[in-house]
C-alpha cells in the first residue's frame, strides 16, 4: 500500500481544524520520518522507537505531541457533541428513553500521560504542544509560572549549554542542560481557546510527570484514580530513566487503568464499556522512546503493552563502536544458563578467575579501572575489595561528594591507589575524565556504548602512552546481548554469543 501523505492521515477533525488549519500544517517542513510516524501512530498501535537519536528526538516529539493533541481534541469534541444531544433530547422529548450511544468517557478526565526524567524535558514537550496551537488566538494560562518552575532560575548560567562545543560530550549536554529536577508533575487542560497549565489532575487532559513525582503523589494521596482512564502513554528518554530508579517506572505502569476507588462524580451512563469491564489497558496506546534497548525496557514492551491493535518496534543493526587503534580488547565470557543466576555467576567468575589473574600481574594490578554497570553489582564488588588485604583502591559512585571525587581521582592518578571502581551511574551523571588509566576491566558491557569508547580514550590523556600500554577486558554472558551489540556491532555480538 502506498504511503499516505500527512494530510491524508485520519487525524484532523473539524474541532482540530479550527485550532490548526490544514493549510498551516501543509506549509510546515514535515520530514518523511514524521509523516511515517504519524501514520503509524494514527493506527493506535503501541510504538517503541529505539534507538532514537538526538537528531530525530525533536521531530518525533513534534509528531507525537500533534497526535496527542488531536486525540484529546477529538475526544472533547465527541463529549461536547453528546452533551448537546442529551440536552436537546431532554428539552424536546423529556419522556423518551435516554440515548444509548453516548458512552464517550472514562472514569476520570485525564487521557494522556507523558513520563519524563527531568523538568527540562517537560519544557521541551510543552513547547512541542504549543507549536501546534495558533497564536495569538490561542491563550496559554500560567505560562510564566511554568517557564519559571521548569526552566532555570533568573540569572542562572547553564554551564553545559553555554560551554564551548566539544567541552562536554553532546549526549551529556543534551541530557543535563536546563532544569534537571527529577520530581515534578503538572496537569494540562485544553479548551477551545486555551491551554491551562497547572490544572487540577481530575480536571486536566494531559499529565506530564516524572515517575518519581507521580509516585510521590500517589503514595501521598493513597489514590491513583486520575490514571484510571489514561488512553495514551508516552515515555520519553527511557535510557535516562534506567539510570534513575527503575522501580518508579514499574510502579507508575502498575497503577495505570485500574478501577477507581472513588466515583469522582462520574456519570456511569457515559463511561465506555471497556472501562466498566476492566479492559482499558487493552485499548491504551503506549509510545516508548529510548536511545537504546535494555532488558528492562524490552520487558516493558513484551509484558506491559497489551494493546489489541498490536505493537510496532523499530529495530537497528549496529556497527562496531570506534575505539583508539591498536588496543587489544579481550572479551571474557562466563557460562550461565539461567538469567536468575547471572549476577551470582558473574561475581563468582570475577572473584575466582578474572581478578586473581589480574592481581598476579605487576603491570595489570596497578593503574586499573573497574567499570561496573549495575549499582547492586558495584556494592558487591566494593565489599569484596574491602576484604582484600594489601590491595589499595578507591571508588567513584553517584553518591560520591565533590570532595570524595577530587580525592579519588588524585589518589588514582598519582598511584596512591592501584584500583579505581567506577559505577556507570557515576559516569552518566558526572562524566569526569579519568587520568592515570592503563588497564580497564568492564565488569559487564556498559549500557551507554559511548562510555566504552570514552574510557578507552582516557589513557591517552597522559603523555607518552602507546596503545600497547593499554589493556582492556570485558566480562560478558549471553544475557548481555543488547550491550554487546552496541559495542561489538550486531554481527560481532552474534559471534561472541556463539562462542559461549
Amino acid at each position: 500500500m502506498p504511503r499516505r501523505s500527512l494530510l491524508s492521515i485520519p487525524k484532523t477533525t473539524e474541532f482540530w481544524t479550527a485550532l490548526m488549519p490544514l493549510s498551516k500544517l501543509a506549509k510546515r517542513n514535515w520530514h518523511k520520518t514524521q509523516n511515517d510516524l504519524l501514520e503509524t501512530l494514527s493506527s493506535y498501535k503501541d510504538v517503541y522507537l529505539a534507538p532514537s537519536t538526538w537528531e530525530t528526538k525533536k521531530s518525533f516529539r513534534e509528531a507525537i505531541s500533534l497526535h496527542a493533541l488531536n486525540h484529546v481534541t477529538k475526544k472533547r469534541r465527541r463529549v461536547l457533541k453528546n452533551n448537546e444531544r442529551l440536552s436537546h433530547a431532554a428539552k424536546t422529548s423529556p419522556d423518551a428513553p435516554p440515548l444509548e450511544d453516548v458512552q464517550d468517557q472514562g472514569f476520570t478526565r485525564p487521557s494522556v500521560l507523558v513520563l519524563l526524567p527531568f523538568r527540562s524535558y517537560a519544557l521541551d514537550w510543552f513547547n512541542a504542544l504549543k507549536s501546534h496551537t495558533p497564536s495569538p488566538a490561542y491563550q496559554i494560562e500560567n505560562q510564566s509560572r511554568f517557564l519559571s518552575e521548569y526552566g532555570l532560575p533568573p540569572g542562572a548560567v547553564d554551564k553545559l549549554a553555554n560551554a564551548e562545543p566539544g567541552t562536554y560530550p553532546r549526549d551529556h549536554v543534551e541530557t543535563f542542560k536546563g532544569n534537571v529536577d527529577d520530581s515534578f508533575r503538572v496537569g494540562i487542560k485544553l479548551t477551545r481557546k486555551t491551554i491551562k497549565i497547572f490544572a487540577e489532575f481530575y480536571g486536566c487532559d494531559i499529565i506530564m510527570a516524572s515517575p518519581l513525582g507521580l509516585r510521590q503523589s500517589i503514595e501521598k494521596e493513597k489514590n491513583a484514580d486520575y490514571l484510571s482512564s489514561i488512553e495514551m502513554v508516552v515515555i520519553d528518554q527511557l535510557d535516562a530513566l534506567t539510570m534513575q530508579n527503575w522501580e518508579h517506572v514499574k510502579f507508575v505502569l502498575s497503577n495505570l487503568n485500574a478501577l477507581p476507588k472513588e466515583s469522582h462524580d462520574t456519570d456511569f451512563s457515559r463511561v465506555k464499556p471497556w472501562y466498566l469491564d476492566g479492559h482499558a489497558a487493552y485499548l491504551r496506546q503506549t509510545i516508548l522512546l529510548s536511545a537504546f534497548e535494555t532488558p528492562e525496557i524490552r520487558a516493558v514492551f513484551n509484558t506491559n503493552l497489551k494493546n489489541v491493535a498490536g505493537k510496532v518496534r523499530l529495530d537497528k543493526r549496529w556497527a562496531p563502536i570506534q575505539v583508539p587503534d591498536g588496543i587489544n580488547q579481550d572479551f571474557v565470557h562466563f557460562d550461565c544458563g539461567n538469567p536468575n543466576d547471572e549476577a551470582d555467576k558473574r561475581f563468582n567468575h570475577f572473584t575466582t578467575q578474572l581478578l586473581p589473574s589480574v592481581l598476579k600481574s605487576a603491570v595489570q594490578s596497578t593503574n586499573t579501572v573497574i567499570f561496573i554497570p549495575s549499582y547492586f553489582d558495584f556494592i558487591r564488588v566494593h565489599n569484596h575489595f574491602r576484604k582484600q588485604k594489601g590491595v589499595t583502591y578507591t571508588v567513584l559512585s553517584e553518591y560520591s561528594s565533590n570532595q570524595d571525587i577530587s580525592r579519588a581521582r588524585q589518589a588514582f592518578f598519582t598511584g596512591q591507589k592501584s584500583f579505581l571502581l567506577i559505577s556507570e551511574r557515576f559516569h552518566f551523571f558526572k562524566r569526569y575524565k579519568i587520568r592515570g588509566i592503563r588497564n580497564l576491566i568492564f565488569y559487564g558491557p556498559p549500557d551507554h556504548h559511548q562510555f566504552y569508547a570514552e574510557l578507552l580514550s582516557y589513557p591517552f590523556l597522559d603523555d607518552g602512552v602507546e596503545s600497547s600500554d593499554v589493556t582492556c577486558r570485558v566480562l560478558y554472558s549471553r544475557y548481555d546481548w543488547f550491550r554487546l551489540e552496541r559495542i561489538a556491532g550486531t554481527e560481532g555480538a552474534g559471534e561472541l554469543i556463539k562462542s559461549i
